[in-house]
């Protein structure tokens, strides 16, 4: 990916924060690092994120970022994804939701992807999704 730039990771999570309906719902930032993104990028990818959980969690949902030792994960406290559909989760077309399209967890991957980084899905602290994406270029590094 080459329109790469120093992004805040709390300053964008915050922003796209307000780009997604979730009445009640909160974003709560425990990450301080900035990494090296395409910015629009990366906001397609909290925002998809934040849909996702709105989506599957309701709209009262908590979704934490939070950091890891080489990126930052993205997880909620709704019900989460059971193990055996945790691959099939990124394929395009695949929707636990009738009003799902099938496609936000999919570019989700895409631009991870496009950014040499790797993303899984595992469980959140409180038993809702959890999206680890590592392999992440941090600024200060």
């Amino acid at each position: 990916m080459s329109d790469t730039q120093p992004v805040d990771l709390a300053t964008i999570a915050d922003r796209c924060r307000e780009n997604v309906q979730m009445e009640q719902g909160r974003v709560i930032t425990t990450v301080d690092r900035t990494v090296w993104a395409d910015s629009s990028r990366l906001k397609q990818v909290f925002e998809n994120l934040f849909r996702n959980a709105v989506e599957h969690g309701g709209p009262e949902v908590t979704v934490t970022v939070g950091k890891l030792t080489d990126g930052f994960y993205v997880e909620d406290d709704g019900a989460g994804i059971p193990t055996d559909e945790r691959n099939a989760v990124f394929e395009v077309g695949y929707s636990q939701s009738a009003n799902g399209t099938g496609f936000g967890l999919n570019i989700v991957k895409q631009i991870v992807n496009a950014h040499d980084w790797q993303i899984r899905v595992t469980d959140g602290t409180d038993g809702g999704a959890r999206f680890e994406i590592t392999n992440v270029n941090f600024v200060d590094e």
